[in-house]
């Protein structure tokens, strides 16, 4: 009975291809929400959706700049730092004395 105790583990190792959860969403997932995030934020609430498609993309292009980029995690990060400029240069603007939106 007790020759049998931990024998399980060792005929059915677990995947190794896989180390971390699969709950989350994958790469192209991220990829392509970021793109919508950083379209989104050049119509409304840039300052706050410029930094999630940069977030978006660099987690779609597995937090390297090395290897293969996909188009979609790319993109996203462009755009997103191109929206999350824009949102500055528009908050320092509206921001200093003596202009405004009216």
């Amino acid at each position: 009975m007790m020759a049998g105790f931990g024998q399980g583990t060792r005929r059915y190792p677990r995947s190794r291809s896989r180390t971390w959860s699969r709950s989350g969403p994958d790469r192209a997932t991220l990829g392509i929400i970021g793109v919508i995030c950083a379209v989104a934020g050049f119509f409304v609430l840039g300052i706050i959706l410029g930094p999630v498609a940069i977030v978006c993309g660099w987690l779609a292009m597995g937090r390297s700049w090395t290897g293969s980029r996909p188009v979609p995690a790319l993109v996203a990060l462009v755009l997103g730092a191109i929206d999350t400029l824009l949102a500055v240069i528009w908050l320092a603007g509206a921001a200093t004395p003596g202009t405004g939106l009216f």
